[in-house]
């Protein structure tokens, strides 16, 4: 890893109170029903990657058996809160998501959301929820992405020029070509806002090996 996680870490415990606040803006100029989007797709063993506090909870379906990882126990902590206030059932883990602590084949789907951004390799994080999907499993991502737009482009680099050093926020990048190249079969994939978000679904292929 590139940054120093420990340093990463503080960064997004010291953020985890205003999280909900700052996502929330997002979520209403830019992102629009993306959460609800994704997690309605979701089906059976259900792994978030990189949960932060919960938001998605609410979003998905009632019989999902939901599993959530996050880097930061503090953003983690209020996860466990929302889905206790809920009634939501959560096995909530501290976790890497370049590094997953889960055995190979063990989830039916793999969520996240506006998360692959901010994560150092956000390649080796793809490798990782392929490695535990089971084959025919469903990937479900959304993130910011580069934009479409030539000019935006340049916004987001210059923007880079801080939110990278500061907590590793990336603004131009394309988790689907992660996704391609693991060998996924991506069903549905949108683009929107100047091309700046986007989301996909996609399907895990039958042979696992050589992915972790």
């Amino acid at each position: 890893m590139a940054s120093d996680p420990e340093r990463l870490r503080r960064y997004w415990d010291k953020h985890a109170d205003h999280y909900d606040e700052q996502m929330g803006f997002w979520d209403r100029r830019f992102f629009g029903d993306t959460r609800q989007w994704v997690c309605r797709q979701a089906t059976g063993e259900v792994l978030e990657v990189a949960i932060g506090t919960g938001l998605n909870l609410r979003w998905y379906p009632d019989d999902v058996r939901l599993t959530g990882v996050d880097f930061s126990p503090a953003m983690l902590a209020r996860a466990r809160r929302r889905a206790e206030l809920s009634g939501r059932q959560l096995d909530a883990r501290v976790g890497d998501a370049q590094r997953l602590e889960f055995p190979d084949d063990s989830f039916d789907s793999v969520v996240a959301t506006f998360s692959l951004c901010a994560i150092p390799d956000d390649a080796a994080a793809v490798a990782e929820m392929r490695r535990v999907l089971r084959p025919g499993g469903t990937l479900l991502l959304a993130d910011h992405v580069v934009s479409s737009s030539a000019p935006l482009r340049g916004v987001q680099r210059l923007l880079e020029l801080i939110t990278v050093p500061l907590g590793e926020e990336h603004f131009r990048r394309r988790p689907v070509n992660h996704v391609r190249a693991q060998g996924f079969t991506v069903r549905r994939q949108e683009r929107f806002k100047a091309g700046i978000v986007e989301r996909l679904a996609a399907t895990c292929p039958a042979a696992t090996s050589g992915t972790g």
